[in-house]
């Protein structure tokens, strides 16, 4: 089969549209947040804190706030995008198109991916205003940061799908997400916690990802970086594997 290239483009910027449309609170919001993690924890806090394996604390948590703004963002972007045009009816419109599952998923992902990597650009470049951030793999920073992207993208197009009001689509970024990524030492080191509190821990995934992505920066880890890639390829494995299985079905799309 033929790829549509046009019916992907047009769902692609179409979604990219509404980002440039509202980029002043797309942009604006996690770079007010972000600031005030680093003025509250990384200026009050971290002067209080000695340097955590040779890096200050300001630097520590860079990699942990990018990856609090990947995650939220990836999901919320394609979320809402898949969402949106089921609460409207527009989504008649794209099954009636000649364009598969395959590139329809492809295009919302993308362009979620896409607006998500903006935003945590622009973090990164934010951060560099309040800590000293060295990247010793930025290779494999990227690599990283791409995967996270579109595997939480597609995860976020499956929360879309399944949801049916705006409640339910908040819940796993608001009541899941993001304790997870805070219990996940974005903002400590897992040596800081009780040995109770460590063990729990390791049952945390978004630690995994976490520690992959400071390795990345600064070339200390907690875990095996193989770890932290092969627990984000066996997340997206299963996010493919569910969205195929509900959008071949039409669960709360073609009903």
């Amino acid at each position: 089969m033929k790829f549509n290239y046009y019916g992907f483009k047009a769902i692609y910027f179409h979604e990219m549209n509404r980002f440039i449309r509202t980029v002043g609170q797309s942009i604006l919001s996690p770079v007010i947040s972000t600031s005030l993690y680093f003025i509250v924890f990384g200026s009050v806090i971290g002067g209080y804190i000695q340097k955590i394996d040779g890096v200050s604390y300001g630097s520590y948590i860079v990699p942990g706030l990018l990856m609090l703004t990947l995650l939220t963002q990836s999901i919320s972007n394609t979320s809402f995008g898949i969402f949106f045009p089921k609460f409207n009816g527009t989504i008649n419109e794209i099954l009636a198109a000649p364009i598969s599952t395959l590139e329809t998923v492809l295009a919302f992902v993308g362009a979620g991916a896409t607006k998500t990597l903006i935003v945590g650009a622009v973090i990164f470049t934010t951060a560099t205003f309040f800590a000293e951030v060295n990247v010793k793999y930025p290779i494999l920073m990227i690599l990283l940061l791409v995967l996270v992207s579109f595997t939480f993208a597609l995860f976020g197009f499956l929360i879309g799908v399944v949801s049916k009001n705006f409640e339910q689509m908040s819940i796993i970024p608001s009541l899941v997400i993001t304790p997870m990524v805070f219990l996940g030492g974005s903002l400590y080191s897992l040596d800081m916690l009780p040995p109770f509190w460590q063990t729990v821990s390791y049952f945390n995934p978004v630690v995994y990802l976490i520690d992959g992505l400071r390795f990345s920066f600064y070339g200390i880890s907690d875990f095996n970086i193989w770890i932290s890639v092969f627990s984000m390829m066996s997340f997206l494995v299963i996010c493919v594997i569910a969205v195929s299985i509900l959008l071949k079905k039409g669960y709360n799309i073609k009903n």
